[in-house]
């Protein structure tokens, strides 16, 4: 499911800016991108985002900009070593100035003394993780309607399909007996009704009608519980496929085997969203 958040905060010399935006994936994931930030304090964060989901790729920028004391230090050992090394190779003389150290990795070191306070920082984390939560649950509410109202579409088309897998069972049957007739003179009727049954029951498809139902309830059922679980839903929802699978290979008319295929078609739309709900 996706989200974004973010929150600023500009109080004299300090300007802190946290933003957090979630994509869409099947399991939980937070990477956190800052330079300014302790790895201790970098454990809080992804604590606290771990506690309100459960799905999602969640990434966190922050950014801190403060004014600070620098500090210069000079690595002596290593200064005395590159004299005597320049010296040794009669390259320059003695007196150095600091454009001729500046560049040389370790001799100079620059420090900054950040004023950046945890427990400020972390109450510009948590507004804008309040705001990123509102972002998802709006984005939940929009998905939920959506899931319906498919849902509502399924049942329409179960209840056709139903509908015309009477009459094709009718009309199977009737080919059947007039197939049979032209090729035997002399049958028993009896004999006959008893083949015409075994066939048609292998091309009744009631059973799956009745559990396809049963899931779409089960799935309404689940998404209208506040404490509904996008895992269960998923795993519903994978039954639901495997039926509405089956039902579109069972079935030969062209019509009513084009409207079971808008039924799978659904299902798997459904799947794709519902994988990353929490």
């Amino acid at each position: 499911m996706t989200g974004f958040g973010q929150s600023r905060l500009v109080d004299k010399d300090t300007e802190i800016l946290v933003e957090l935006k979630s994509l869409n994936h099947r399991f939980f994931e937070v990477n956190l991108k800052s330079a300014e930030i302790q790895s201790e304090d970098e454990e809080y964060f992804k604590k606290t985002i771990s506690k309100k989901l459960k799905r999602g790729k969640v990434d966190i920028h922050i950014k801190a900009n403060t004014s600070s004391n620098g500090k210069l230090q000079i690595n002596s050992e290593l200064l005395a070593e590159f004299k005597k090394a320049i010296k040794n190779e009669s390259l320059i003389s003695n007196e150095l100035t600091l454009r001729d150290i500046k560049d040389i990795p370790g001799i100079l070191k620059i420090t900054k003394s950040s004023k950046i306070k945890f427990p400020t920082l972390k109450k510009v984390f948590n507004k804008a993780l309040a705001d990123f939560l509102e972002s998802r649950i709006e984005e939940g509410r929009k998905i939920h309607k959506v899931l319906i109202n498919k849902i509502d579409i399924i049942q329409s088309k179960q209840k056709k399909v139903s509908k015309l897998c009477k009459r094709d069972l009718d009309k199977r049957i009737k080919i059947y007996k007039k197939r049979v007739k032209n090729i035997i003179e002399k049958y028993d009727e009896n004999r006959l009704d008893q083949e015409i049954t075994h066939l048609a029951m292998k091309a009744d498809v009631s059973e799956e009608l009745e559990r396809i139902d049963f899931h779409l309830h089960s799935i309404k059922k689940e998404l209208n519980n506040k404490n509904s679980s996008g895992k269960k839903i998923d795993f519903i929802l994978q039954e639901l496929f495997r039926e509405s699978n089956t039902l579109t290979v069972k079935l030969d008319e062209p019509e009513t085997k084009n409207i079971a295929l808008e039924i799978k078609v659904l299902v798997e739309e459904m799947r794709e969203q519902i994988q990353n709900i929490e």
